[in-house]
Order: structure tokens, then C-alpha cells, then sequence
């Protein structure tokens, strides 16, 4: 009967087998072992860095135009204020003249006794018709003195205001100073930071937040056309696209998050708030899946950067110094809010 003989193992073969028990023994050994953790891409901390110096500067910027808009509306007040104060000054000396001007014709009218003067008089009905005349001067003077009191109290009650405002201006100035500093400080440790990153990574560094979150909910109206105020301020939002971020403007030439979506706005002849704080609540709050174009999308926890979606799910954004206005996805950041102004 036929039999098939076992052929001994060649040097080759018996290499690869012992090779191979020890692969498997070391695959053993090294199952046992927990997992080395992943390796950090190359400069991702610099990045993630960079962002919170953005999310900081954005915050900082937020309070900067806060404060600026509370001083610049002072700065009114105050000037409404000297100017009322200078028109009562003026109307008190016109009042405290007209008050000198009747006490002398009473002094020159009235300076001898009166019986003596009838008594002496020539013409007693003369004296008398000038005694009832005197009477009705010292009843104006009167008057006129209570009025000269009034306008007095009323003009030292508005110095102290204007007092008041202008030190309310004082601390306002310094409190924009203070906020500029601090953006400016953000920005510039930013630049050093992105500046020691290779010329690659710079060029990588392309979107606002670049954590798009994918569970966030692409609204249902995506393509929906906007109408009246909304579409006009759509226009304008997609009109400023590629123009530049500038901190604290608001247009025409440079735009800041919120100052874009006040500037868009002001060319629907709708006014918005300063801030995207205060832009939050200019309208009426609507769930994202509900958002229509024009609606103004807030991000972070503390409203520090708002957008306008423009459908598609994508908005329109002044992103922060050195990205122009453009557009990016609606989820681009945590979003807290969507306001149909």
C-alpha cells in the first residue's frame, strides 16, 4: 500500500518555526501588557493653546464694546448735561441782572418815607399812582427772586450730575483701557505662539474652533430663502465676506463678531445690540433644528461669539485676527443660542 514519508524539516523551515514560537510568545507577554497611549500629533497643544487665547481675546473684545458703547453714551450725556447747565447759568445771570435792575428804580422810586412824601408832595394823586406802581415792582421783584432761587437749585442739582457722569466716564475710559490691554496682550501671545509653529501648521490652522461637532442638529430649513429684514441682512452679511477681523470695529472696512452681525443688521434698518450678549436677547430664542437665514447663532457658554446663518448649514463670521469674514459650518463651536431677531 502506498504511504507518504514525512519529509525532516530544512534549516529554513526550522527557523521559522522557532521564529515563530517566539512571535507567539512574545505576542503573549505583550497582550498582557496595558496599551501604550496614543501619540499627541506634533503641535496640537500649541493649537488647542492658540484657541483659548482666541476664545479669551473674543471675551476680552466682547467687554471692550461693552464698555466702549456705555462710554461713548456718558460721553452724550455728559455733553448734554454742561450744555443745560450753561443755558441756566446764562438764564441766572439774565435773572439776577433783571433782579439789580428793579431793586434800583425801587431804591430810587421809594428812597424817603412815604407819609412824608405825600405830606410834601405836590400832586398827592401823582405820588400816590407812583406808590401803587413801587407796589407792583416789589410784588415782580419777589417773584423774580423765587425764580432766581429756583433756577439756582435747579442748576447746582445738574452740576452735580454732570460731576457725577463725568466720573462715571473716568472709570468707563479705564475700563476700556483695561479690556484692550488684555486683548492685545491675548493676541499677541497668540501670534508668538502660532509664529513657532512650522510654516505647515500655520497654514493648517484654517477654522475658528476646529472642533466641528458632528451631534449637533443640521436645521431642517437648510436651503429656505430669507425674506424682508432677514434677507436684506443676509445680503449685506454675505457682502462683507473676505473682508478682515478687526477687534472693536464694526464696520465697514473690518468687522468683529458682533459688530458684523450690527453692521449687517443696520443695512435691514434694524438696530442691534453692541455685543453678542446683548444680541442673544434682541429677538426671540428658536431651537438650532429650527433656525432659518438671518437668525444669529451664539456660541460658548458666555455668548463671547456670534455668527448669522445663511442656510445649508453653514453660517457667516468674522472668525478672529488674521481670518476674514467667511463662512463655516453652523457647528464649527458649542452652540448656546439662536435668536430670530
Amino acid at each position: 500500500m502506498g504511504f507518504h514519508r514525512r519529509l525532516a524539516p530544512s534549516g529554513f523551515d526550522r527557523g521559522a518555526g522557532a521564529a515563530a514560537c517566539l512571535l507567539s510568545a512574545a505576542t503573549a507577554v505583550l497582550g498582557a501588557l496595558p496599551a501604550a497611549p496614543a501619540a499627541a500629533a506634533p503641535h496640537e497643544g500649541t493649537r488647542a493653546e492658540v484657541d483659548r487665547l482666541y476664545a479669551q481675546a473674543e471675551k476680552a473684545t466682547e467687554a471692550y464694546n461693552k464698555a466702549d458703547e456705555r462710554a461713548d453714551a456718558l460721553r452724550r450725556r455728559l455733553g448734554d448735561s454742561q450744555d443745560l447747565v450753561a443755558r441756566q447759568q446764562a438764564r441766572v445771570n439774565d435773572m439776577r441782572r433783571e433782579l439789580g435792575s428793579l431793586a434800583g428804580a425801587q431804591y430810587r422810586a421809594g428812597g424817603i418815607d412815604p407819609s412824608l412824601a405825600l405830606l410834601f408832595s405836590d400832586d398827592p394823586a401823582d405820588y400816590l399812582d407812583r406808590a401803587s406802581v413801587l407796589d407792583r415792582i416789589t410784588a415782580h421783584q419777589a417773584g423774580q427772586l423765587r425764580d432766581v432761587q429756583e433756577a439756582m437749585r435747579e442748576l447746582t442739582q445738574n452740576r452735580a450730575e454732570a460731576a457725577r457722569e463725568l466720573t462715571e466716564l473716568d472709570k468707563s475710559r479705564k475700563a476700556v483701557a483695561a479690556h484692550k490691554r488684555t486683548v492685545e496682550q491675548k493676541l499677541a501671545r497668540a501670534r508668538r505662539l502660532l509664529n513657532s509653529l512650522p510654516s505647515a501648521e500655520r497654514a493648517a490652522f484654517g477654522r475658528a474652533d476646529r472642533s466641528e461637532r458632528a451631534d449637533l442638529p443640521v436645521p431642517g430649513g437648510g436651503g429656505e430663502a430669507a425674506s424682508g429684514r432677514s434677507a436684506s441682512a443676509v445680503a449685506a452679511v454675505r457682502s462683507a465676506l473676505g473682508r478682515p477681523y478687526v477687534w472693536g470695529a464694526n464696520g465697514p472696512t473690518g468687522f468683529d463678531c458682533s459688530g458684523l452681525m450690527q453692521w449687517s443688521y443696520a443695512q435691514a434698518g434694524v438696530h442691534l445690540p453692541r455685543t453678542s450678549q446683548e444680541q442673544r436677547y434682541a429677538g426671540r430664542q428658536i431651537p438650532l433644528s429650527q433656525a432659518r437665514p438671518g437668525d444669529l447663532v451664539v456660541y460658548r457658554a458666555d455668548a463671547s461669539h456670534v455668527a448669522m446663518y445663511v442656510g445649508n448649514g453653514q453660517v457667516v463670521h468674522a472668525p478672529y485676527p488674521g481670518a476674514p469674514v467667511r463662512y463655516d459650518p453652523v457647528g464649527m463651536m458649542p452652540v448656546s443660542s439662536v435668536t430670530r431677531v
